[in-house]
């Protein structure tokens, strides 16, 4: 489809991403009328791309006409180092995590503005979260995306902090000064915390994954009940976790 263009200016294959970047993890699934609204298609130009998606396995049409990922496009994803080196190298430090607590263990990486969630530990007893594996959620407002967002580079941690800030819950901290001075407080006493920011009735703990230089690779976190928090009692084992992570990535680049 390369090379081909539109009357509009834009190729084949630009349009093809639009459709595919209809589906996120709140959107797994959806209608030929819902894809062209959320990718701004013309029906019938989402329709002919729907079926060339379809017939090369990006996308898998149901009996009830509706559009969701494909093997194919799974299998290709799943190549990406995200997918690949991170996961494989950072599940038996969540695993170990995960035996020590019975919470939710979360992995993080910075993509674009946003915290995306690569890996998850749960059990039955830890806390309901809205993460999951390839969502995105805020970086104000998740301790993973604090952790990204304290150890990251200046400008832009001050850049991110001048934009409007959308407010998950009535603790979700949105004011400009508030937030700086938390993010200094997190590098200064290693880890980033939040309290009900992200959804009531939870907090959550988490610190980034070094390699050695430049900003982190990852965050490692992990998110309980807001009553029974104690969450400096899990910073050790989750400062020891990343810092073991940090040092399989480093040793394992390239």
């Amino acid at each position: 489809m390369a090379g081909n263009s539109t009357a509009a200016g834009r190729s084949v294959t630009a349009r093809a991403l639009d459709l595919l970047g209809a589906f996120d993890a709140a959107h797994p699934e959806a209608t030929l009328t819902e894809l062209a609204r959320r990718s701004g298609l013309p029906p019938a130009t989402a329709h002919r791309l729907a079926g060339d998606l379809v017939a090369w396995g990006a996308l898998d049409r149901d009996e009830d006409g509706r559009y969701r990922i494909g093997l194919r496009l799974w299998r290709t994803g799943l190549l990406a180092p995200v997918s690949d080196r991170l996961r494989e190298t950072a599940l038996p430090f969540m695993q170990d995590l995960y035996e020590a607590t019975r919470e939710n263990i979360h992995l993080a990486v910075l993509d674009g503005d946003r915290a995306l969630y690569v890996e998850k530990l749960s059990g039955h007893r830890s806390v309901p979260v809205l993460s999951r594996v390839g969502a995105h959620l805020p970086l104000h407002a998740t301790g993973v995306g604090k952790a990204l967002l304290a150890w990251a580079d200046e400008d832009f941690r001050r850049a991110y902090c001048d934009r409007p800030l959308s407010r998950q819950t009535p603790h979700t901290i949105t004011e400009r000064g508030r937030l700086l001075r938390e993010l200094r407080t997190a590098v200064e006493r290693g880890y980033a915390s939040t309290s009900e920011e992200m959804s009531l009735g939870s907090c959550s703990v988490a610190v980034p994954v070094s390699t050695g230089s430049g900003p982190p690779a990852a965050a490692l976190g992990i998110v309980v009940r807001t009553v029974r928090a104690d969450l400096s009692r899990l910073v050790p084992a989750l400062r020891s976790g990343a810092e073991g992570l940090g040092r399989r990535l480093a040793a394992t680049e390239g």
